[in-house]
């Protein structure tokens, strides 16, 4: 008896406190309904639903580069005599930019001339006995044929006239040993000064480069393939940047890029994609991308840091909205979108795409109006609002030419 006693008081006890509990949440969802009364409308602010082009810009950071660069070197060993140009002077192709010690150059020029001369004596000594050797060629078979001459004068004077015709070929060939002795002593001479060479492109233009680096000075002695400059192309530059994978694909050659630097604040330049990696670096898993931009004024050096801006997609016609329109509900991006007579809102979820200069495009919406930016954590569909009025939009508002003015006006 006293055991189901027990059981009938604890059943109640458990009835009572479930009775208790129900009416404590009635009370308070009531209390929620009165403070919300209470409350009135919630404040928000708003902005228009946009419809126009939106791009999805990307700025990587990255180094300018010379777009071409390559160093002068001695050609032969020597003494510097002079210098014809330094740091930072335009340099032509095929100038000169210095000269080595050119005296014994010289001397052995002459002296290979004075042996072409000799050769070329030599060469007209030999033609003449040739000729002598061919007439008396010619007369001895005359007057063998007439029985004057014997066989033995006839093949005499034949034995002497090719003997005339090999001395005149090594004659011939001692002028052109001697003319090759000529032309060699000449390049000789001529390595004695160092010229700026370079081979353009198809793509290349002639134009001046820039000496971005001196090695030597006038006076020392250098060797043979010795550097004496550096000499870059300014312009065009090349900015390098590393993209990673999932930039990789939207990033292709011809696309148009900006760029600035910190040397020039506010100046904004432009170019190209020049050239994309075909492979990854293993340990950065980025991919190496080159930017040609135009620099006719040399503004830009190689070594400066360059931000790259790159419009990775653009679409033409998007409806869009403020990025601070976007909240969650459900798990899910939602707007709220203010009602035609603007006391209440609608909740839509929606789905995001390109985001760009503070504003958000919508996949597949077609909403109209003015979507909530500030105060969505008040708001639940149907909500009531209040729409305030921006600060910023406010001041705006009365500096414009068409607001009343309230100078002189009485205090209250």
């Amino acid at each position: 008896m006293l055991p189901r006693l027990v059981f009938i008081l604890t059943s109640s006890a458990l009835v009572l406190a479930l009775a208790g509990g129900v009416a404590w949440r009635l009370a308070e969802r009531g209390g929620e309904r009165r403070q919300k009364r209470e409350r009135g409308p919630a404040p928000v602010r708003v902005a228009e639903i946009a419809r126009g082009p939106i791009e999805q810009r990307r700025v990587f950071t990255g180094t300018l580069e010379a777009s071409d660069r390559f160093t002068v070197a001695a050609q032969r060993s020597g003494r510097l005599k002079s210098l014809a140009v330094d740091l930072a002077d335009p340099v032509e192709r095929g100038q000169v930019v210095a000269r080595l010690d050119d005296g014994e150059a010289r001397q052995d020029l002459l002296q290979a001339e004075a042996q072409r001369t000799v050769a070329q004596a030599q060469r007209t000594e030999a033609r003449s006995n040739q000729e002598i050797a061919q007439r008396a060629e010619v007369r001895l078979e005359t007057l063998h044929r007439q029985g004057v001459a014997s066989d033995t004068q006839l093949d005499t004077a034949r034995a002497q006239r090719l003997a005339a015709d090999a001395t005149l070929a090594v004659a011939e060939a001692g002028v052109t040993r001697a003319q090759a002795g000529v032309r060699t002593a000449k390049i000789r001479l001529n390595q004695t000064e160092a010229r700026a060479v370079w081979t353009l492109n198809e793509h290349e233009t002639e134009g001046p480069r820039v000496v971005a680096e001196r090695f030597v000075s006038a006076g020392d002695s250098v060797s043979a393939n010795a550097p004496l400059f550096s000499v870059v192309d300014l312009d065009p530059i090349t900015a390098v940047i590393f993209v990673t994978e999932r930039d990789y694909g939207r990033i292709r050659p011809g696309q148009p890029i900006t760029l600035d630097v910190d040397a020039w604040p506010g100046r904004e330049f432009t170019g190209r994609v020049a050239r994309v990696s075909p492979v990854f670096d293993t340990a950065s898993r980025q991919a190496r991308v080159e930017v040609a931009v135009p620099n006719p004024d040399a503004a830009l050096k190689p070594g400066m840091f360059a931000r790259v801006g790159v419009v990775l997609d653009r679409i033409d016609d998007a409806l869009t909205v403020p990025a601070d329109a976007l909240t969650r509900r459900d798990g899910r991006p939602t707007v709220f979108v203010l009602n035609g007579d603007g006391s209440s809102v609608r909740q839509h979820a929606v789905e995001p795409g390109l985001t760009a200069r503070g504003r958000v495009q919508l996949l597949g919406e077609n909403l109209r109006g003015r979507v909530v930016t500030l105060g969505q954590q008040l708001l639940g569909d149907g909500s009531e609002v209040s729409v305030v009025q921006d600060p910023a939009a406010a001041d705006a508002a009365a500096d414009s030419p068409d607001a009343p003015s309230t100078l002189g006006a009485a205090a209250p």
